[in-house]
């Protein structure tokens, strides 16, 4: 044998394993490919979701601060009625209104310094 038969012969087998190689590493590209644009795809359901989750939150509180607002001014329109005789429970329950009002905006507001900062 000669040598260009001997290198013929020991490229072969190294030629039929690296296109073996070559076709595995695409196959393994085409599903790394999938797997990323699935994920891809299940992140922006996720940040859809957080979004209308955000919204749905602050229509929440809008309608707590506007049922806030309307018992502040029924309770104060009562409280002018001079044959209303209002008690002690309505007086209570507009202070008691009042803190909790306050006590929410202080807690948005550090919400909003932390998520800021």
């Amino acid at each position: 044998m000669d040598v260009t038969a001997i290198i013929i012969a020991a490229s072969i087998p190294s030629a039929m394993t690296g296109f073996c190689f070559w076709l595995i590493e695409q196959k393994i590209q085409k599903r790394a490919d999938k797997e990323r644009e699935e994920r891809e795809a299940r992140q922006k359901k996720v940040d859809e979701r957080e979004r209308a989750r955000e919204q749905t939150e602050l229509c929440i509180i809008n309608c707590v601060n506007a049922s806030l607002a309307l018992g502040e001014a029924t309770a104060r329109a009562v409280q002018r009625i001079p044959d209303a005789h209002c008690n002690g429970d309505m007086h209570a329950a507009l202070e008691y209104a009042q803190k909790v009002k306050h006590e929410q905006k202080n807690f948005l507001n550090e919400q909003a310094i932390k998520s800021v900062i």
